[in-house]
């Protein structure tokens, strides 16, 4: 006699000319997916279970030490060391990246559980780039997970660039070329715009089959940062990327500082520099950029104590974009070390 699910597909799913061997093989089938589909369910075997970080705890260590206005554990003097800025300035970081990208926000998963808060996030992204240390450092005190801390600081960097960008790191607006102008005409630079220079990154994990078109600096292979800085320390422009056998005058041929200027963008500028009148300002630069108007280099050899004076005033302001990119790596970790990526 036959079984109960013999019974059914005989009567029920099978055709009537299907032979008794055929459906006892077709019978097995959905009991083999099934036991299949749930053998497939959960933790596959042989991995770790996944860990309760408890993200409320982590987010309530972290305000209490650093956040909670009522009862705080590090002071103001605290917080600016472990974060490189002001408890007012992150928070208006983390307000900016989180009202561009929902992901900062904390949220509730398909269990019901609450998950990182902004404040754990931004926190995770801010201390890999300041300290330049690997995600599994921090992953304690925050409570998260390596892929997530990595995950955090690639959103919290995109993030950052489309909020903040346009706003402080952009060409000079009037009102900001006469604050330079004035505050480099009190130091007998009238008409001076910034100093400009370049530095290298070292690339530590450069694929190999790039190195030859990278290497060339000190024997390691680099990418190169030009910036424009002025004494207050504003770098206004950047441009990052190239590798580090070129020099400054192969970034500069490809850099887009004097792009405007040479469209004609530029804003209208009057600056009168013993007696004679300019309509565009100048930048202080070394020995190796090209003799252009807009770069104002040093005497080489200067003779006589007005051509010495020049010199000794010009090396020592150009030195202004140096201690841009000396306070940039002590503040910031990440571009002090190699390059890992």
């Amino acid at each position: 006699m036959d079984s109960a699910d013999e019974f059914f597909f005989h009567n029920f799913l099978c055709a009537p000319t299907i032979s008794r061997p055929m459906m006892r093989r077709r019978s097995w089938l959905p009991c083999w997916s099934i036991a299949t589909l749930i053998a497939s369910q959960g933790s596959i075997s042989g991995n770790l279970p996944a860990l309760n970080r408890n993200p409320e705890s982590g987010h309530f260590l972290l305000s209490k030490d650093y956040f909670d206005t009522t009862n705080l554990l590090f002071n103001h003097h605290n917080f600016w060391w472990r974060f490189r800025m002001s408890r007012h300035i992150f928070n208006h970081i983390r307000e900016g990246v989180v009202g561009y990208d929902n992901y900062f926000e904390c949220k509730e998963d398909a269990l019901g559980k609450i998950g990182f808060s902004s404040y754990q996030k931004c926190t995770a992204a801010i201390w890999m780039l300041a300290y330049g240390v690997p995600c599994d450092l921090i992953d304690e005190y925050v409570c998260m997970c390596e892929f997530t801390c990595l995950d955090s600081m690639y959103k919290f960097c995109k993030a950052f660039i489309v909020v903040f960008v346009p706003e402080y790191l952009r060409e000079p607006t009037p009102q900001d070329t006469t604050r330079l102008f004035a505050m480099n005409a009190s130091r007998g630079f009238p008409g001076m715009l910034g100093s400009i220079d370049c530095m290298h990154w070292e690339w530590k994990n450069c694929p190999s089959a790039w190195q030859g078109q990278y290497n060339g600096h000190v024997r390691a292979c680099t990418v190169i940062l030009e910036d424009v800085a002025s004494q207050d320390l504003w770098i206004w422009h950047s441009f990052f990327g190239m590798a580090g056998p070129h020099n400054d005058i192969n970034v500069l041929q490809r850099s887009p500082v004097f792009a405007r200027l040479a469209e004609g963008n530029n804003p209208p500028m009057n600056v009168t520099i013993n007696g004679h009148n300019y309509a565009k300002g100048y930048y202080l630069g070394d020995g190796i950029y090209p003799k252009w108007t807009t770069i104002v280099k040093t005497i080489p050899n200067p003779v006589g104590e007005k051509r010495k004076r020049f010199a000794q005033e010009q090396e020592s302001s150009r030195k202004d974009v140096k201690c841009a990119f000396g306070v940039l790596q002590s503040r910031w970790g990440i571009v002090r070390y190699p390059a890992r990526t």
